[in-house]
Parts: C-alpha cells; sequence; structure tokens
C-alpha cells in the first residue's frame, strides 16, 4: 500500500479509500464487516461513509451504513487503526431527515455530528465532509448550471462557523467538501483564512476515465490551494469494470440490483466509449479495471482514491492497483479516446 497524507494535516491515509455506501442494502452487514477486515489486512487505513448511506437513500435504510461500521469497530475494537470519514446531508433533499428542513447550518451540523458518533460508537470523527452544498448547484448527474436569484442558502460563513463549533469540542478533526465547485471551494477556503475558521482539507468528488470534469476547473485549485481530491466513483457506477457489454448484467452488479441509479453512465454512448476504453487495455495486457484505476492514482491532485466492491475478489483486484504504472503508450491511448469523446458523462 502507498500512503499519503490528508493535505494540510499530519493525518496518513491509504492511497486508496475503502467506500461503503453499499453495506446495508447492496451488501449484508456481514459482508460489509468480511470487506472492513479483508481492508485493513491489505493496509487500507481511510474508510469512507455518510449519514445519507446504503445508496439509493431510502427512509427504511437511512443511516444503516454507519450503524453497521459502529458495529464493527466496537467487535474488532479497531477504531484507532482507521481514518474515519463521513457526511452532513445537504439541504432539503429527502423528508426523512431531520423533518425535511436540514440546511448546513449549526443546529443541523450539531444535530447530525452527534447521530453520527453515535451510530458509528466512536468519539472523533476524522474527516466530517459537507455531502453537497446548501446553494443551488449541478451535481448528481446535473451538467449546466442555473443562477437562482431568490436562492434561499446557508451562508458559507455559517457553516464554517457551525463546523468550528464541532472541530474545537474535539468531535471532529478535519473538514471537507464533497460535490463542490471551483467556486465554492475557493470560497471556503477564502473565508476560513479571513475569519480564522476550520479549512477544507479535501474534495470528493466524482472522477473517473469517462467524467473528467474535476480536470477543468477544480484540478488546479487542488493543486494550487493544496486541497487534494478524494476521487469517488472511480470505476463510474462500475461501467469501467467491463461487466456490462453486449447486454450482459451481473447479478452483484450495481446496475443489476439499482437501474435506477446514476443511469447516465448506461448510456449508449457511455457504453460505446468505455468498449474504445476496454478495447485499449487489451491490447496492452491490462483489464479495463486496471487501467481505470490506475489512472486515476497517478494524478497528481488524487489524494486517495474511493474504491466499492460487491464481492471480496473485486476488493482485492482493486486494491492491488496500487502497484501499477501505466507506460506511456496506455496514457497516449487514454488522452486519444478523451480527445475524441471529453466527459461524456456529466
Amino acid at each position: 500500500m502507498q500512503y499519503t497524507t490528508l493535505s494540510t494535516t499530519d493525518i496518513k491515509i491509504s492511497r486508496i479509500c475503502l467506500g461503503t455506501m453499499s453495506y446495508g442494502n447492496q451488501l449484508s452487514e456481514a459482508e460489509g464487516h468480511e470487506q472492513m477486515n479483508r481492508a485493513l489486512e491489505l493496509g487500507v487505513n481511510f474508510f469512507d461513509t455518510a449519514e445519507m448511506y446504503p445508496v439509493p437513500p431510502a427512509e427504511a435504510t437511512y443511516s444503516k451504513t454507519e450503524s453497521i461500521i459502529g458495529r464493527w469497530i466496537q467487535k474488532t475494537g479497531n477504531r484507532n487503526k482507521i481514518v474515519l470519514a463521513t457526511k452532513i446531508l445537504g439541504p432539503n433533499r429527502y423528508a426523512f431527515v431531520r423533518d425535511g428542513k436540514n440546511r448546513l447550518d449549526r443546529k443541523n451540523i450539531e444535530a447530525a455530528v452527534d447521530a453520527s458518533l453515535k451510530r458509528l460508537q466512536t468519539d472523533w470523527i476524522d474527516l466530517y465532509q459537507l455531502h453537497w452544498p446548501d446553494r443551488n448547484m449541478p451535481y448528481f448527474g446535473q451538467r449546466n448550471y442555473v443562477h437562482q436569484e431568490k436562492e434561499q442558502a446557508t451562508p458559507i460563513e455559517e457553516t464554517l462557523e457551525a463546523l468550528a463549533v464541532v472541530v474545537k469540542t474535539g468531535k471532529v478533526r478535519h473538514v471537507g467538501l464533497s460535490n463542490e465547485s471551483p467556486w465554492g471551494a475557493m470560497k471556503f477556503l477564502e473565508i476560513a483564512k479571513e475569519m480564522n475558521l476550520p479549512r477544507m482539507v479535501s474534495i470528493q468528488n466524482v472522477y473517473n476515465l469517462i467524467n473528467r470534469h474535476y480536470e477543468l476547473g477544480l484540478a488546479e485549485v487542488s493543486m494550487r490551494e493544496e486541497i487534494g481530491l478524494l476521487a469517488y466513483s472511480p470505476l463510474g457506477y462500475g461501467i469501467l469494470g467491463g461487466r456490462y457489454f453486449d447486454g450482459n448484467s451481473p447479478v452483484r452488479g450495481r446496475f443489476t440490483v439499482h437501474p435506477e441509479f446514476a443511469v447516465r453512465y448506461r448510456t449508449p454512448k457511455a457504453l460505446t466509449i468505455t468498449k474504445l476504453y476496454a478495447d485499449l487495455a487489451k491490447k496492452h495486457g491490462l483489464s479495463l479495471p486496471q487501467m481505470a484505476l490506475a489512472f486515476l492514482l497517478r494524478q497528481p491532485w488524487v489524494t486517495s482514491m474511493i474504491i466499492g466492491a460487491s464481492t471480496m475478489k473485486q476488493l482485492e483486484e482493486d486494491v492491488a492497483t496500487i502497484d501499477l504504472k501505466l507506460s506511456d503508450d496506455v496514457i497516449k491511448g487514454i488522452e486519444a479516446i478523451h480527445e475524441e469523446y471529453p466527459n461524456s458523462v456529466a
């Protein structure tokens, strides 16, 4: 395993992070516990979750993943062996979360942190992230920004002041962003510096071979402002696993289990481009997921890459890509495909 630190902190994390959003839905609690045990054996010390998980969100399963992780922590006593990240939901998306009145303000942040700590059975959260912005902006497959003059959004200053409270009490060590834009990232950094409030140390955004939007503006922010990317969906919700060609639907595949979720990755265009990447990988003696994951790990703005697996074999294969170096010819081939089909998925 390779290790680095969360930007501007001394927290040592593995460059591969274990994603847990399927625990309690697609995967059982026992399978989740097995994955966490195996990941730790393989050197993965960074686990990511969220109060919203498992996905797709539903009232019956809301926060179940955090509880599964909490019972694993209680059973194994491994809290000090992992760096634990979780997230608070953005506003007004689910009526069953805090009576549908969730905002990124002090009342909600304090309530969400306390609830996550209880479910996770821990006294502290290493990295607490804002799952999506309080203001209006495109995310989760939306492509274009539409300005709303009468938008009601919690001011960034208020959000940072609320986060300062949970940091000061020791409940949270560091804070981060998720599904954020270049403007948003820069404003959070600017206001934190001006007001001496907690500095965001990471951005968790989607990044993969068929969705490289991060490179358009946020990659520069990451490099110049020292706020690294925690890349989620590195296999494009499974499509870059190469298992969905010619109408195939693996029994435990994400699109098979939840066909309504992230369908933007299963369009004819996305499948066509994915096949080009698969052919490129085969030409160079690689599997498609190996090539896709290794490409992300070589990017200097990627602090850690969040993987999710439906089987133990997939978990082990994904972690093994940490040692894979792509040749110049492979990189040239990837860039040629990207030049012809840039960012086909929002």
